[in-house]
């Protein structure tokens, strides 16, 4: 099937964000097709939260337009969240409530019928149901977020930098977790600034900078362009990394208290 011929789950037409002066999204447009998991990356102040947040409808554009499964997010805002699954930060959960009581909580805003041990299940925290959020290791809370983006039943889930400040063990599930949600048909949009995250979970990239989209592409093209212009590593790659000594050490699964 071909790029044209695939139906957009998220259009950005012309998107601008501005501070006063300072335009935080420049002016930028792309689509992000039905089933695929689509990476913005970029450095730190690129424009990939605000842009994710826009699309959320969290933040109103200065100007611009963008639609979520074919919904423009200003005219129809509730019908948006609706039909999408965001990734919340720790702000977002509340102190005196169990993992469980959360799930139900969140189920009740959306008005629909959940299982919240299934749920807990399929992110290997069914044991911490009479949890509090607060308790819970770093990857924990990162599963434990990424679980409630479900609770809906979204067509499409928003994760912003979502490995952010896990060890290596705790990053290698997460995006095994990201891949399983994938597999269930959704959409995904993730913003991160590592490069090798990008490159083993995103279909699409787009390189995100000074509030501008500098490139669009598939890992492989964008790597593929660059070489094509003589680019070499000074030093040849190694067939294995750190990381890889690290996990071979130490061992893949995870290390929660």
């Amino acid at each position: 099937m071909s790029k044209k011929s695939k139906k957009a789950a998220v259009k950005v037409k012309n998107l601008v964000k501005k501070y006063e002066d300072l335009a935080a999204v420049d002016n930028i447009s792309f689509e992000v097709y039905e089933g695929e998991i689509f990476g913005i990356l970029g450095p730190n102040g690129a424009g990939k939260t605000t842009t994710l947040e826009i699309a959320e409808t969290l933040r109103k554009p200065t100007s611009g337009q963008i639609e979520v499964d074919g919904l423009d997010i200003l005219k129809n805002t509730w019908e948006v969240k609706s039909r999408i699954g965001v990734q919340l930060q720790a702000a977002g959960f509340y102190p005196d409530l169990t993992l469980v009581e959360l799930l139900k909580m969140f189920a009740s805003l959306y008005q629909v019928e959940i299982d919240p041990i299934a749920i807990l299940k399929k992110f290997s925290l069914e044991d911490k149901k009479k949890s509090y959020f607060q308790k819970l290791s770093g990857g924990q809370k990162q599963r434990f977020s990424l679980a409630t983006t479900l609770i809906n039943n979204p067509k499409i889930v928003f994760l912003d930098e979502p490995t952010t400040g896990l060890d290596p063990q705790g990053r290698t599930n997460l995006w095994q977790e990201i891949k399983n949600i994938h597999k269930m048909g959704k959409t995904v949009i993730i913003t991160t600034h590592y490069m090798e995250e990008a490159e083993k979970l995103c279909d699409r990239l787009a390189i995100m900078d000074h509030g501008k989209i500098i490139k669009i592409g598939t890992p492989h093209e964008l790597i593929d362009e660059l070489l094509k212009t003589g680019f070499r590593r000074e030093k040849e790659i190694k067939k294995a990394t750190l990381e890889d000594v690290f996990l071979n050490l130490t061992g893949r699964q995870l290390r929660e208290e």
